[in-house]
């Protein structure tokens, strides 16, 4: 006779979790290494397809995640009450969704077992990560504004 059924890590509170599962929870969309613009007179914010200089286009990952701080000093380390005060976390963070208690995607590499299903299922920046930020001069970065990563994409097979 089996004991009662294990429930999956991310069922747990986020400030629950171990280092280990926390840096695992993140899907590797790289929605969060897209440049972020704030309107001063409205507090909106606006994402841009404009990628973080240590963005991996194809990974969807940091070139230095560990150092990244120290290169990219606005870059946010998340934390268990950021995940609940950034307003810009995509709809699809499996952060944001663990927090609000919501299930994670079939496409997250949790459930599906594999590191490719973000990308397969059209959730990820992958193809469609636009310049760096050190290719694109002052002022031009509102050119670049998108709106795809604010928003959930419409299912499709992986």
């Amino acid at each position: 006779m089996s004991g009662p059924p294990v429930r999956p890590f991310w069922k747990k509170r986020l400030e629950d979790m171990t280092k280990g599962e926390w840096e695992s929870l993140c899907d590797g969309c790289g929605r969060c290494c897209l440049v972020k613009l704030e309107d001063e007179d409205t507090g909106k914010i606006h994402f841009t397809n404009i990628v973080c200089r240590l963005f991996e286009s194809q990974s969807c990952r940091c070139s230095d995640y560990p150092g990244r701080k120290a290169k990219v000093p606005d870059c946010i380390k998340l934390t268990p009450a950021q995940v609940r005060e950034i307003k810009w976390l995509p709809p699809t963070c499996a952060y944001r969704l663990v927090d609000e208690g919501k299930d994670l995607y079939p496409w997250h590499h949790l459930i599906s077992g594999s590191r490719e299903t973000v990308h397969k299922a059209g959730v990820s920046v992958r193809g469609r990560a636009g310049p760096s930020e050190d290719d694109v001069p002052a002022g031009d970065e509102v050119d670049y504004i998108v709106q795809w990563p604010g928003k959930v994409p419409p299912p499709r097979k992986f």
